[in-house]
């Protein structure tokens, strides 16, 4: 492991070569010995990697001599298979039992870690021991019972483990003492946030966008306690539980934080935690001993990431857009560092992400990692060139609390209707105003109608493409003579007044509106019907006049039935064109239909490996992996805790410069007479 530059031992692996376990064997054969105890177990179990992480920070944090901590300690009257997995005693006997563990999974479910309480606090009053407690990966929960009686489960609860039978402490993490709060790696965050949202949904009491609308807000209060500057060194952070607070003192107190913290920043979240103490203690419990702010953002992003593609699925496909074909669009546009960058559909936030991935990636190139300055370039780009609008206001909060992750930019997302009247988008935020953005990044919703019963009269006038649809279109109908001189004229068509127009057809003129004229470039994802409809020949003329084409890249018909929406879509890759600029019928367009985009209609990755670039077994591994869009890079680790068993854990990925379709928009933008015929 490293931190800061420095190699350190994880607690088991310093147990292990300190002589005090022993690990043998491989696969189904390997076995974990704690040799003061002459106990051996099988090691392909995750409870007994919990365990054994649990019984070295037994003996090397909390200073307990591995001879007076019992494993797999037999209780009196149950069969033999009913055992206490650690026991701390007081003597070296083991005859005066001081704390009992029960240790499970890290993705146990609060029923299933409901029942372990129950049974750990059954098997401390048979052994007679003063504290119990749980641990199932991250979330710990512990309680005494030298003085609160057996029944009690939430006054009696403590904050930390004592230090060599001592006091319990006042709180379990202090702000850069060696008590700090640690980074955690991806699959460990993930098991976090499937946790808290297990937890908030309530099996079903709450809505899952509501359950993740409370997430947020936890997240929130969690990040920004942890950046406390006026925090000093060794003083505790406020969102965990201290030593005998009850659930209900605990939510006091994060309501509390919570409502200060809305007093700094009213643009993100409005509402009030609406969650129940006990609810909310559970929640505290997944996340107090993360660290949001020194995860690496990778790992965050990927968690994060990976967690709302799941989530989105169903009734909430439509807000979603894969994350190969936002990367893609993103890479192809290559936002420069000056760029202000706009997604008026910005559903989660993940154009906005990339786009900020990508500037973090140019810090790379410019600065040394770790610098100020580095860390200004892309923290200056976060903060002051990205914004998005959203109209789900559920979903504005889950892009703030993205873009909060991952260092701030929240306050330049709105939640508004991007097809409102221009006044009302910049009276919610004035930087967001017509003719000024150099990139839009966008997947506008598609098949919804804009109604003129819904919106009121003048809402649909504020489009001029609703003269250039259906019957509409063409604009003149019939010729005239010219004043009697030699030739004709068209005549202007009555307009008939339309009902109303697709959301995908009135965003295009919305995009066209926030760019500016003659540079600015948008990167759209539209349904086929508007490139191919024979009834939107209209659009496609407006479309024309308003927009250079630079390139169409056509998905296939899956691309967004794992989302279940099942609309054939492309890519379009447009420029503004200046007042009065024209494009020549001879300009080139950059043309290319892709299959393998990284994923099948249920969601299944399919990128191949096409090499190895370093393997070192057991600790890491770098594979190039392949689709037709573009190669990734991926770097993995190697993980005991993995929920299926130890494997490989993803790390971090990055998209390799010039790879693919982005490579060929590469040489096609040097030299398109290369590509015709």
């Amino acid at each position: 492991m490293m931190k800061n530059g420095q190699s350190s031992q994880t607690n088991l692996e310093r147990a292990i070569a300190e002589g005090h376990a022993e690990v043998t064997g491989e696969g189904q054969a390997g076995q974990i010995s704690y040799i003061a105890k002459n106990h051996t177990e099988k090691w392909n179990d995750l409870e007994e990697e919990i365990r054994a992480e649990l019984w070295a920070e037994l003996v090397y944090k909390y200073e307990y001599s591995p001879d007076r901590i019992g494993v797999a300690v037999e209780i009196p009257g149950r069969s033999h298979d009913n055992c206490a997995d650690l026991v701390i005693y007081e003597d070296a006997n083991q005859e005066q039992p001081y704390f009992v563990f029960e240790c499970k999974r890290a993705d146990l479910s609060d029923a299933a870690f409901d029942q372990a309480i129950e049974q750990a606090c059954n098997y401390r009053a048979i052994l007679g021991a003063r504290f119990c407690g749980v641990v199932s990966g991250r979330t710990r929960r512990l309680l005494r019972f030298d003085r609160f009686p057996s029944g009690e489960r939430d006054k009696n609860h403590i904050a930390d483990i004592p230090v060599r039978y001592g006091r319990p402490p006042e709180w379990r993490f202090y702000k850069n003492t060696d008590q700090d709060l640690t980074a955690v790696s991806r699959e460990e965050l993930r098991s976090a946030i499937r946790k808290c949202h297990q937890t908030l949904w309530e099996g079903g009491r709450r809505s899952p966008i509501a359950a993740f609308g409370e997430f947020s807000k936890l997240v929130f209060i969690k990040y920004r306690d942890e950046k406390n500057s006026h925090l000093k060194r060794g003083e505790p952070y406020a969102f965990q539980r201290r030593d005998e607070e009850t659930a209900d003192a605990l939510a006091i107190r994060i309501y509390q934080l919570y409502r200060e913290e809305q007093e700094k920043e009213p643009n993100v979240f409005s509402e009030s935690i609406n969650v129940a103490p006990l609810i909310l203690a559970q929640c505290v419990e997944h996340l107090e001993g993360i660290s949001l702010k020194d995860t690496e953002l990778d790992t965050k992003g990927v968690a994060f990431e990976e967690f709302m593609g799941s989530f989105f699925k169903g009734d909430f496909g439509q807000y979603f857009t894969p994350r190969e074909l936002i990367a893609f669009a993103v890479e192809i546009m290559s936002p420069k560092h000056s760029d202000l960058v706009l997604d008026p559909a910005c559903g989660s936030g993940g154009f906005l992400l990339y786009a900020l991935d990508h500037i973090r990636r140019r810090a790379d190139e410019h600065h040394d990692l770790g610098t100020n300055e580095h860390f200004q370039y892309w923290h200056d780009f976060a903060q002051n060139n990205l914004f998005g609008i959203e109209v789900n206001e559920e979903l504005a909060r889950v892009a703030k609390m993205n873009m909060i992750i991952h260092d701030d930019g929240h306050t330049n997302i709105i939640g508004q209707d991007a097809l409102d009247f221009p006044e009302n988008i910049t009276g919610k935020n004035q930087d967001i105003s017509q003719g000024k953005f150099d990139l839009i990044l966008t997947n506008p919703p598609f098949g919804a109608v804009v109604k003129r019963t819904e919106k009121g009269d003048g809402f649909l006038e504020q489009f001029e493409l609703i003269e250039y649809l259906g019957k509409n279109y063409p604009l003149y109908s019939g010729t005239q003579e010219n004043n009697g001189e030699a030739g004709t004229k068209l005549i202007p068509k009555s307009v008939r007044p339309r009902a109303s127009i697709r959301t995908e057809i009135a965003f295009l003129e919305r995009i066209h509106s926030f760019l500016k004229p003659g540079t600015g470039r948008a990167a759209v994802i539209l349904p086929d019907g508007v490139l191919a409809n024979s009834t939107l020949q209209g659009v496609r003329h407006w479309l024309l006049y308003h927009f250079q084409i630079l390139a169409v890249v056509s998905l296939p018909s899956f691309a967004f039935s794992h989302y279940d929406a099942g609309v054939k879509a492309s890519i379009v890759f447009l420029r503004r064109l200046a007042d009065g600029e024209t494009v020549s019928d001879e300009a080139p367009i950059f043309m290319a239909l892709a299959q393998n985009i990284g994923y099948d209609a249920t969601g299944r990755k399919t990128f191949e490996t096409s090499a190895v670039e370093k393997e070192v077994p057991g600790m890491e591994k770098v594979e190039r992996q392949s689709c037709e869009l573009f190669d990734y890079r991926v770097f993995y680790d190697w993980s005991e805790n993995n929920p299926n068993g130890p494997s490989w854990s993803e790390r971090h990925r990055e998209i390799i410069p010039d790879t693919g379709l982005v490579g060929q928009w590469r040489v096609f933008q040097q030299d398109p007479d290369s590509f015709f015929l």
